[in-house]
C-alpha cells in the first residue's frame, strides 16, 4: 500500500478536522428531525427534510476518510487485533446503551399497546435484545416496521460500519492505491443499480432491503477513503456556517417519486465534494468549539434517539393531536433526545471508553 505523504499534504500534521466534526453533528441532528417527520409527514415528497436519510451515506463517506487518516499509516504496525479492538471500544458501548434504551422504550411505551407486546411474547423480546447486543439482525418484533434492529433501528448502519471495518482491515489496508478507483467505480455501478431498482436509496434498514445496505456503505466509505489517499482535499477559507448550510440544503432538497438520479448526484458528487471542502477548511473561536461539541455528540445522539421517535409516532397514532400540540411535543422530543445524548456522552460513553482503553493497555 502506498502511504507516501506529500510535503504539502495537509494531512501530514495529523491535525484535527473540526469542520468535519461539525458537519457530522449537523448530519446527526438532521437524522433526528427526519425521523420525527417520518411520523409527522409520512409522505417524503411533502416533508421539509425529505432527503434526511442521506445523512447515513454522509456518515459512511466521513468514516472512510477518518479511518484512512487514523489507521492507514499505523494499522499494520498496531496489528489487526489492536485495530479491531480499538474499533470495538469506540463503537460497541453505545450499541449496549442503545439496546437497553430500546428495550425499555418498547416494553414501557404506553401507546404501543399491550396487545403488541403480548403478541411478541417474552421469547421474542429477550431474543431481540440479545441479538441487538451482539449486532445480529432480528426483524421479527411486532410494532417496529420489520427493522433489522427493532430496539435501535439506526443500528443497521452500524452493522454496515462493522463490516466495512473488517473489509478495511483485511483487504483495503493492504490494497495498492491504484486499485482503489477501480473498486470505487464498481461500487458506484452497484449503488446506482440498487437506486434504480428501488427508485431511491432509503434502503438497507429492514429485512426486505438488507443487502442494499452493502452497496451504500461500500461506495461512500470507498469515496471517503479515496479523498484521503489521493489527497483530494481542497484548501479553502469557506466558513463552517456556509458548508453546514450546504449540507442542510442536501437534506432539505425536495424529494420526488423515483428521484434516484438526484440521489446519486448528491451521494456520488456532492458528499465527496463537501468532505474535501470540509477537510480543507478551518474553524475558529466559538464555532470551533461548537464543531467539537456536536462532533462528540453525534454518535451518542444517533444511537439513543430512536426509542423516543417510536414513542412519538405511537403517541400520534393513539392521540391524534392537533398541529400545535403535535409540533410542541415534537420539539420537546427533539430537545430531550439532545439532552439525553449529552448525558450519555458525558457519564457513560466517554468514561466507559476511557476505562476500556486503560484496561486493554494494562
Amino acid at each position: 500500500m502506498d502511504t507516501t505523504v506529500m510535503k504539502n499534504n495537509p494531512l501530514a500534521s495529523k491535525q484535527h478536522f473540526e469542520v468535519l466534526d461539525g458537519l457530522r453533528g449537523i448530519a446527526a441532528l438532521a437524522i433526528v428531525v427526519f425521523h420525527l417527520y417520518e411520523f409527522i409527514s409520512p409522505d417524503y415528497t411533502k416533508s421539509p427534510i425529505g432527503h434526511g436519510y442521506l445523512a447515513v451515506d454522509f456518515f459512511f463517506c466521513l468514516s472512510g476518510f477518518v479511518i484512512g487518516y487514523a489507521y492507514d499509516e499505523r494499522a499494520l504496525q498496531l496489528g489487526l487485533k489492536t485495530f479491531f479492538l480499538n474499533r470495538f471500544i469506540r463503537l460497541h458501548p453505545m450499541v449496549i446503551w442503545g439496546s437497553v434504551a430500546g428495550l425499555l422504550g418498547y416494553i414501557l411505551d404506553p401507546y404501543i399497546g399491550a396487545a403488541s407486546v403480548a403478541a411478541a411474547g417474552a421469547g421474542k423480546i429477550v431474543l431481540a435484545f440479545i441479538c441487538s447486543l451482539a449486532m445480529l439482525p432480528f426483524p421479527w418484533l411486532p410494532g417496529r416496521g420489520n427493522g433489522l434492529f427493532p430496539y435501535n433501528t439506526p443500528a443497521w448502519s452500524l452493522l454496515m460500519e462493522y463490516i466495512i471495518n473488517v473489509v478495511y482491515g483485511l483487504v483495503l489496508l493492504r490494497l495498492p492505491k491504484r486499485w482503489l478507483p477501480v473498486l470505487l467505480g464498481v461500487s458506484a455501478v452497484w449503488i446506482a443499480a440498487v437506486a434504480w431498482h428501488r427508485g431511491w436509496i432509503i434502503t438497507g434498514w429492514d429485512a426486505p432491503t438488507f443487502t442494499d445496505g452493502f452497496a451504500r456503505v461500500f461506495f461512500s466509505f470507498l469515496a471517503g477513503l479515496t479523498v484521503y489517499r489521493f489527497n483530494l482535499i481542497i484548501r479553502n477559507r469557506l466558513p463552517f456556517l456556509l458548508l453546514g448550510a450546504l449540507l442542510v440544503g442536501v437534506f432539505m432538497f425536495p424529494h420526488f417519486t423515483n428521484d434516484w438520479i438526484t440521489e446519486m448526484i448528491l451521494v456520488m458528487l456532492v458528499f465527496p465534494l463537501l468532505l474535501s471542502l470540509g477537510a480543507g477548511a478551518v474553524a475558529h473561536g466559538w464555532i470551533r468549539r461548537c464543531c467539537n461539541f456536536t462532533g462528540r455528540l453525534s454518535y451518542p445522539l444517533y444511537m439513543t434517539h430512536i426509542w423516543a421517535i417510536w414513542l412519538f409516532g405511537n403517541y400520534l397514532t393513539a392521540e391524534k393531536p392537533g398541529p400545535v400540540e403535535m409540533y410542541a411535543v415534537a420539539a420537546v422530543v427533539f430537545a430531550g433526545c439532545v439532552l439525553l445524548a449529552y448525558a450519555v456522552l458525558r457519564w457513560y460513553d466517554e468514561p466507559v471508553r476511557k476505562w476500556l482503553t486503560k484496561a486493554v493497555s494494562r
